[in-house]
């Protein structure tokens, strides 16, 4: 009698537990489900391409949440984050103390650099990509002008002139490449050009241009190499007139990542890329989304073409948003 009534019991209870897991289950999947709402994101061109991964990936864990994303540059995301015009503003510069003063709350999310670029059919580029450019040659091409010829910058090189692209929106790449350079943006000269795409096409159509790019427009990230056209010019760090096994990462994808997160490459130009809302946000679906960047998000960066952040940034990111 004993063994029936424990085998009714097991009988009756089974299904009961049968029922209540499924609903466990369904409960969890009408959870995941139920974030609802539009999310409205500007900025940086640096950042786009991140944040548009970001975002397709989010939204196949949240089906019912739409996430609008435009690039103008990272002034304009900041001025539209700041009136309220879009919630998140992709941001590729340090913030201000002003900025902040002004409600703007941030976060880093990934790294990436500001690269020197040229048309891969200028006959210069050869011995330059042996020599390298130094810093002060830099200078004296964007900022002072002394230098206005390729020839000045290899032996035999011809008189064709130094076709000079700088941006004309506010942004985060000209401000870091100003920075690399000791000046600001508006010491800049150069045709100005705007946006990343922008700059990028000028150079390729342009045999004897020279501008600079955020990685993500110079580099493929599938095939880790440049795109048509287009090159890096290799920066002579070290500054002893070729380019040394140390710093030849420049026609590579990933051994220039490897420099930018072992810091062999310096910042500026390399710098952290960022997330800005006006105050700390409060709103669920924001907060699940920044959170979803600084943890599952990660692991897209590197395929990417971007630099994660180190285990400890990111705890101190995630700390910030917590």
């Amino acid at each position: 009698m004993k063994k029936m009534f424990y085998i009714s019991v097991i009988i009756i209870i089974s299904p009961l537990m049968i029922f209540i897991v499924s609903c466990g289950h369904k409960n969890k999947n009408l959870s995941t489900n139920s974030l609802q709402g539009k999310v409205s994101i500007s900025g940086a061109f640096a950042l786009y391409p991140m944040t548009v991964k970001w975002a397709e990936e989010f939204k196949k864990i949240h089906p019912n949440v739409t996430i609008d994303i435009s690039a103008g540059g990272a002034g304009k995301g900041m001025v539209d984050v700041l009136n309220g015009l879009v919630d998140i503003a992709m941001f590729s510069r340090e913030v201000s103390n002003e900025e902040q003063a002004k409600g703007a709350w941030f976060i880093a999310v990934a790294r990436d650099a500001v690269l020197p670029t040229i048309n891969v059919s200028n006959p210069a580029y050869r011995q330059l990509k042996l020599k390298g450019i130094k810093k002060q040659d830099f200078i004296d091409i964007f900022i002072t002008g002394k230098i206005t010829k390729w020839g000045q910058l290899i032996a035999g090189g011809s008189d064709s002139k130094i076709n000079v692209f700088t941006r004309s929106d506010a942004c985060g790449a000209a401000e870091m490449w100003a920075k690399y350079l000791d000046k600001k943006q508006e010491d800049l000269s150069g045709v100005g050009i705007y946006g990343d795409p922008g700059m990028s096409d000028a150079v390729k159509k342009d045999k004897y241009g020279m501008g600079y790019n955020n990685i993500a427009y110079a580099f493929d990230s599938k095939t880790k190499k440049n795109y048509d056209g287009i090159a890096i010019i290799p920066i002579d760090l070290n500054e002893n007139g070729r380019i040394d096994s140390s710093e030849n990462f420049f026609d590579d994808l990933n051994k220039l990542t490897l420099a930018i997160k072992t810091e062999v490459f310096p910042s500026p130009p390399a710098r952290d890329l960022y997330l800005i809302t006006k105050g700390k946000p409060t709103n669920a679906l924001l907060i699940e989304f920044l959170n979803f960047v600084l943890s599952d998000g990660q692991k897209y960066i590197n395929e990417a073409g971007y630099v994660v952040l180190s285990e400890s940034k990111l705890a101190v990111e995630t700390k910030k948003l917590n």
